[in-house]
């Protein structure tokens, strides 16, 4: 990171009634003395000041905006910063970009160098950087809720308290091998291994959460999957409530998954759509059912979808035995059935519906949002959003079980700290070099 004062458009460019340019660094003052006529020694920090901006060749008024000073370290990088709301003119924030690439010792920030320079600045770990990063993406409200909390400290809190723990028993164990005619006592043996034995048990039950935390994210995978004609296409066209995929009564219409993405109470959920399932001699529908199979695999909830004029729940048996409980049978063309075949099907945990006419359709939905709340109530709070703090958290666990005073204390001592390192790789106290780009990358330009 060099020392250039960055500065940025931090709302979307185009069309708008304000927007915000900010300005980070050593001289962001200086761009506030080159183009208004306030001064700058009697500026006051988080006041705002409405004044007209300049253009800094021609000495013309760019527009009458607003100008706030944060100073360092109170700000959100650490650094001085300065933000600048004008009228949201393509020609007004083209103006005042161009007056700020000319100025000595300013850049154009990078994707998520403002949130870098925070972390650098300990203005925040890595956690809450990536929850900063998930709050600009949420589209739910439980994705807005959760991403706030990770946000807020709550995971930087709990690895943070777990690694300060860790530090504690190795700076035990590293005094008796500094001193190795101290013979350990068994009470403090015992305490060690208490404390790793619970520790052990907390990072287990936090890591059990069966990707929750990723789904939460990225959003819950349902797939409809059914024989051909059996209504699938239909029925995610009335999940969707419009015409998101080609209903047809030709078999083998759908060759390939379609995705479609929705909010079910708050709650993010990929629908897909896939293949009839049926033995096909064509090459691109075979290929079509490779990929339902694989959908299925990776799904979280199945809708086995069938024409119960015709078909019965026998033809899922597979799937069902295979995914047990992340199954749920829909009988679709319920309206051409007799009340007493209904009577059965809902006696086999089916749930009865019309997909050309939209009817029961929200009783599928219950029972997904029904599905996605149980698995949350067996979870703690504090859920693991990313594949890199599961992966450190199985090291992390893996060392823990190896502690023992089976063997050389420098060995014993060792497995303390290899955990405590993987924690530390989390909220980015260590090694994290690598990774600093790749979060960071991830952001939108002006955070």
């Amino acid at each position: 990171m060099d020392n250039k004062t960055i500065y940025a458009l931090s709302t979307v460019y185009g069309k708008s009634g304000v927007a915000v340019i900010r300005i980070s660094g050593s001289s962001a003052l200086a761009a506030v003395k080159a183009m208004t006529n306030l001064d700058i020694a009697k500026i006051k920090p988080r006041y705002a000041y409405f004044v007209s901006l300049k253009n800094t060749k021609t000495g013309n008024t760019l527009d009458k905006c607003l100008i706030l000073y944060f100073k360092a370290p109170n700000s959100f990088t650490g650094e001085d910063i300065v933000e600048i709301q004008t009228h949201g003119s393509k020609a007004v924030i083209s103006g005042v970009l161009s007056c700020l690439s000319e100025m000595e010792g300013f850049r154009m920030a990078e994707p998520g160098e403002f949130s870098k320079r925070a972390f650098y600045n300990g203005k925040m770990d890595l956690t809450e950087a990536e929850g900063l990063a998930d709050l600009i993406d949420a589209e739910t409200s439980e994705q807005q809720k959760y991403a706030m909390r990770q946000m807020e400290g709550g995971l930087k809190n709990l690895y943070d308290d777990w690694r300060e723990q860790l530090l504690k028993i190795l700076a035990h164990l590293e005094a008796f091998i500094d001193f190795p005619e101290e013979e350990i006592p068994g009470s403090v043996i015992s305490d060690m291994k208490n404390n790793v034995f619970k520790l052990e048990n907390s990072v287990y039950n936090h890591l059990k959460g069966d990707n929750i935390g990723e789904r939460l994210r990225e959003g819950f995978r349902v797939v409809i999957v059914g024989p051909p004609n059996a209504g699938k296409s239909s029925l995610l066209n009335a999940i969707a409530n419009r015409e998101a995929v080609i209903v047809s009564d030709i078999a083998g219409t759908t060759r390939d998954a379609v995705d479609i993405h929705l909010d079910i109470k708050g709650y993010p959920v990929m629908f897909t759509d896939t293949a009839g399932l049926r033995e096909a001699n064509e090459e691109i529908e075979k290929k079509g059912i490779e990929i339902a199979y694989s959908k299925i695999k990776s799904a979280d909830f199945i809708i086995c979808l069938f024409d119960a004029s015709k078909d019965g729940v026998q033809i899922f048996d597979n799937i069902r035995n295979s995914f047990k409980n992340n199954t749920l049978l829909v009988a679709n063309k319920s309206d051409k059935l007799t009340s007493e075949q209904c009577s059965n099907l809902q006696k086999q945990g089916c749930i009865l519906i019309s997909a050309k006419q939209k009817a029961g359709i929200s009783q599928i939905l219950d029972r997904i949002y029904d599905f996605i709340c149980e698995r949350f109530t067996s979870n703690s709070n504090l859920l693991i959003t990313r594949s890199r703090y599961r992966e450190a958290l199985q090291d992390v666990m893996e060392n823990l079980q190896n502690f023992g005073f089976d063997k050389e204390i420098e060995l014993t001592a060792e497995d303390i700290r290899l955990a405590a390192r993987a924690l530390g790789r989390i909220t980015g106290r260590i090694e994290v070099d690598d990774v600093l780009d790749k979060i960071f990358g991830d952001f939108c330009i002006g955070k």
